[in-house]
């Protein structure tokens, strides 16, 4: 979590009334090893999992050690086992008395807004990349598509598990990771079977529509650009587009080279590596429980 900048809303005046308020409210900082909590998929699961209980004050992620910090009353026992029902490894290292302020929590309201609009334009994205990709005869552009559906599949869970129980989270989480296996493992195929059989894509498509997801991702770098240091969660889902835009790179330069060449190569190697990492994806989803 960052220092509060006075550049950003609410001003910091009101961060530190809201953090040392919240602080003589707080008894306890219990810290959580989550071997399995290395991605965004799986903090909002965390994150979901706590929003119901009361005593929770405040939490702070560091997804890179695997660590989690409550701030809380009491009821640890409650919070433990919230964590360990999500079956992500999660043990407890230790619980002491608060010693340090909470940090800063933004308005959620601001957050879902850019998170809604995130979901609407990756989920347009897989439709026009998915199609086009089909009628172009390029993996890259389907399996660019399933990328996009990954992304959109993470905001929708946030937006849609809120304020349900933990088993429909896990639910709906399971079936976004069964469609992203699906369409990945269909994709593979594909490409093999390209690689056997020979394939003729569209390098002119190919490079139009990995222009116009280009831009697409762009613009949801700059949407969530002012928030990416509003916890972990905004900051993968920031990460999330920057990587976009290398795959759309890479897409269009696919589509340069099959122009250049008359190969299909430059197009099925792009459509197999952004293939393997969805399937990544997907298993990390699924093994959620």
């Amino acid at each position: 979590m960052s220092d509060c900048e006075c550049s950003k809303e609410p001003p910091c005046e009101d961060k530190k009334f809201q953090q040392e308020n919240t602080s003589k409210n707080s008894k306890y900082t219990s810290e959580y090893i989550i071997p399995k909590m290395d991605c965004a998929a799986e903090e909002q699961m965390v994150r979901m999992a706590l929003a119901d209980i009361e005593t929770v004050k405040g939490l702070s992620f560091d997804l890179s050690n695997r660590k989690l910090k409550v701030f809380h009353n009491n009821g640890v026992e409650q919070i433990t086992t919230k964590l360990e029902r999500l079956g992500l490894g999660a043990k407890l290292a230790e619980t002491q008395l608060t010693s340090e302020d909470i940090p800063y929590i933004p308005d959620p309201m601001k957050q879902t807004k850019v998170l809604k609009l995130l979901l609407g334009i990756n989920a347009l994205l897989f439709f026009i990349e998915f199609i086009s990709g089909i009628i172009a005869a390029s993996t890259g552009l389907v399996a660019d598509s399933l990328d996009m559906f990954a992304d959109a599949a993470v905001y929708g869970i946030s937006l849609y598990a809120v304020g349900k129980a933990a088993k429909y989270q896990v639910k709906a989480a399971h079936f976004a990771g069964w469609i992203q296996l699906i369409l990945a493992i269909i994709v593979i195929v594909d490409v093999i079977r390209r690689f056997m059989f020979g394939s003729e894509p569209e390098s002119i498509l190919m490079m139009i529509i990995g222009f116009l997801a280009l831009i697409a991702n762009v613009t949801c770098l700059y949407l969530i650009s002012g928030h990416k240091e509003e916890g972990a969660h905004m900051k993968a889902s920031w990460i999330f587009s920057a990587n976009d835009v290398v795959v759309n790179i890479s897409v269009i330069f696919a589509g340069v080279l099959v122009a250049l060449t008359g190969s299909a190569y430059p197009d099925l190697i792009i459509g197999t590596l952004v293939s393997l990492f969805v399937l990544n994806g997907a298993r990390k989803i699924l093994a959620l429980k």
